[in-house]
């Protein structure tokens, strides 16, 4: 009975330790999870980096409850990952936002009044052109221009066309080719083309050219074309032998003002155009290369046998002379075939 109850007092005593032994362990462990909060838990002004929180390292199902807890080699590495907590010497600035900054004051703006200006009325000041002053190219224009800021000027070509002009303008000295169509110029004087030694082109179609100075043209040692069609002149001005192209359509030309033999000399002449004009007959003698002659609407009534022939010569042929318009005259080719058996196609005219 005794060894019973001594078995039994052993058993409780054993119970009691082992109650005690869990105790101690449920208080190690708690006094563990202490620890690790104060080492991981949040600090003022620092804290421990984030992750993410493994809530099965804290069940107590994973935890020995009847071991003993060595405190003297406690890791507490082991509870969660190592952090370097050396890195939290270093000073943490906490930024913030900084406070919306209120606009500045809203200046008031000076009111600004429009005055109306009532000029004064002027009466129209005509353009005219005055070539005595000194300019960039010579002479400058009334407008006190130089030619090349009236016209344009571009690679030796000067264009002032339709710029009602009523004067040819001084032009600069490389001048090689001048337009100056459809203005209302109707005097050409000796002064115009003075020293333009390298101009070879003159184009003033559609003026009001009534007359031309003696030797404008003559003085010009390159001139190649002359074109004054459709204007007033009633008298051919003299041209230089180095002559290639002719143009005097549309004027009022009569024969008496074309000089005696003035195209013998043109020996490099091949285009020659004096159509609705006043002639009465053909200007011989004409130039062997001349290619292309138009003298139709004028008043020319008969040929004679020199005038595209040689009579003296029946073997004479004028080969370059294909082009001859005598059509609107009075005259029937058909009188006159002796003229221009020596062409190589018969002239355009009435039969």
């Amino acid at each position: 009975m005794r060894v019973v109850e001594s078995l039994g007092g052993y058993s409780a005593n054993k119970a009691v330790v082992s109650m005690f032994e869990l105790g101690m362990s449920l208080q190690s462990l708690m006094l563990a999870l202490a620890l690790i909060l104060v080492f991981l838990g949040p600090c003022p002004g620092k804290a421990a980096p984030p992750g993410e929180l493994d809530e099965e390292a804290f069940e107590l199902e994973n935890y020995d409850l009847n071991s003993e807890m060595d405190w003297e080699n406690l890791d507490v590495n082991i509870y969660g990952d190592s952090y370097d907590y050396d890195d939290l010497d270093q000073e943490i600035e906490v930024g913030t936002v900084a406070p919306d900054t209120p606009p500045p004051a809203t200046q008031p703006t000076a009111e600004y009044y429009e005055e109306e200006v009532t000029l004064p009325t002027l009466p129209p000041v005509p353009v005219t052109l005055d070539f005595d002053g000194p300019g960039l190219f010579g002479p400058e224009t009334g407008l006190g221009m130089p030619t090349c800021l009236l016209c344009v000027c571009i690679g030796g070509s000067v264009y002032c066309d339709d710029m009602g002009l009523d004067q040819v303008p001084p032009l600069p000295k490389d001048t090689k080719r001048f337009y100056g169509r459809y203005n209302k110029i109707q005097h050409v004087k000796n002064t115009d083309f003075i020293n333009l030694n390298k101009l070879q082109s003159i184009d003033l179609t559609g003026n009001k050219i009534l007359w031309v100075d003696e030797d404008v043209f003559r003085s010009l040692p390159q001139l190649q074309e002359l074109l004054l069609a459709d204007n007033n002149l009633q008298v051919m001005p003299e041209l230089p032998v180095t002559m290639k192209h002719i143009d005097l359509r549309n004027n009022r030309l009569t024969s008496s003002g074309v000089h005696s033999e003035g195209f013998k000399d043109m020996s490099q002449l091949e285009f020659l155009y004096l159509s609705n004009n006043n002639l009465d007959y053909i200007p011989t003698p004409l130039p062997l290369r001349l290619r292309a002659l138009h003298l139709q609407n004028n008043n020319i009534q008969s040929l004679h046998d020199n005038t595209f022939c040689n009579r003296h010569d029946r073997n004479f042929i004028r080969r370059n002379l294909e082009d001859i318009r005598l059509d609107g005259n009075p005259l029937n080719i058909n009188l006159f075939a002796q003229a221009y058996i020596c062409l190589p196609r018969l002239p355009v005219g009435s039969h």
